[in-house]
C-alpha cells in the first residue's frame, strides 16, 4: 500500500521542522506546513522541503476575495506543493482552482474542523443541522464547484466518499491510534478506521511529532495499516 501519512509540522521554526524530517527519514514522504510554521518561515520552508524530495500540504485554509485567492494559490503552486486548503465556499474554491491550473497542486476544501462539534457550530449561528449534516452540505457545494477533494474528520469519511466519488482526495485529521491522547480533537478515529472508511491521507501530528522516538511511532502506525491491508487480501 502507499504510505498515507502526512506528518503535521506544527513546530515553531525551520530548525525544529527539518530536525524532525531528518529523524523520520524515509518513513514519511509527505508533510503539512500549516499556519504556525508558514507564518514563522514563509515560502522558504516549502522550498527547502521540496529540495529534499518531500511532498508538501500547505494548510492555510484560504478565505478571501476571488482575485486574492487565485493569485495566492498560484504562488503556492509555483512552490511545488501538492495540496492546498481553502474554505468550502464555491467562490473561493473556483478562484483557487484557477490559480492552480496547469500545476500539480490540488485544492482541498475544509469542511468542519475536527475540534468542532454541534455546540461549537451553534456558537457561530449554524443550528438545525448535526455536524455530519453540515459537513455533507459543504461537501455538496464544494463538489459542485469542482474542488479536488476535502478535509473532513474520519467520522464523515465514508459518507463523503459516497457523495464525492472515488476520484476526489479525502484528507483526514483527527486521527489517533487506540490509547493515544486526543488533545483538542473532538471527532476522532484510529488510522485503520479512517483508511477503511475511505480516506486517502491521514494528517498526524502530536502522536508522531511529540513521541520520544518519532520514527518508531510512524513505523508502528504504518505496520498497523499494512497488517490490516494484508488481512483483507488473505
Amino acid at each position: 500500500m502507499k504510505n498515507p501519512i502526512i506528518v503535521a509540522l506544527d513546530v515553531e521554526n525551520a530548525r525544529e521542522a527539518l530536525s524532525l524530517v531528518e529523524r523520520l527519514g524515509e518513513s514519511v514522504s509527505f508533510y503539512k506546513v500549516g499556519l504556525e510554521l508558514f507564518t514563522a518561515e514563509g515560502p522558504s520552508i516549502v522550498r527547502e522541503l521540496r529540495s529534499m524530495n518531500k511532498d508538501i500540504f500547505v494548510d492555510l485554509k484560504m478565505y478571501d476575495i476571488g482575485e486574492t485567492v487565485k493569485r495566492a494559490a498560484a504562488r503556492v503552486a509555483a512552490l511545488g506543493a501538492r495540496l492546498l486548503t481553502v474554505h468550502s465556499s464555491p467562490q473561493v474554491i473556483r478562484a483557487a482552482m484557477e490559480g492552480a491550473r496547469g500545476s500539480q497542486l490540488k485544492v482541498i476544501a475544509v469542511t468542519v474542523l475536527t475540534s468542532f462539534n454541534e455546540s461549537d457550530l451553534a456558537n457561530v449561528g449554524i443550528v438545525g443541522r448535526t455536524t455530519g449534516e453540515y459537513v455533507e452540505f459543504l461537501a455538496q457545494k464544494g463538489a459542485a464547484a469542482g474542488v479536488d477533494g476535502f478535509v473532513c474528520s474520519p467520522l464523515e469519511v465514508a459518507r463523503l466518499r459516497h457523495l464525492a466519488g472515488p476520484e476526489r482526495i479525502l484528507v483526514t485529521p483527527g486521527v489517533r491510534s487506540a490509547g493515544a491522547d486526543q488533545g483538542d480533537q473532538k471527532r476522532v478515529a484510529t488510522p485503520v478506521e479512517a483508511i477503511a472508511a475511505g480516506a486517502d491521507y491521514l494528517v498526524i501530528g502530536r502522536e508522531i511529532t511529540r513521541a520520544a522516538d518519532p520514527l518508531s511511532a510512524s513505523l508502528k502506525i504504518l505496520k498497523d495499516l499494512q497488517a490490516t491491508q494484508s488481512d483483507k487480501q488473505s
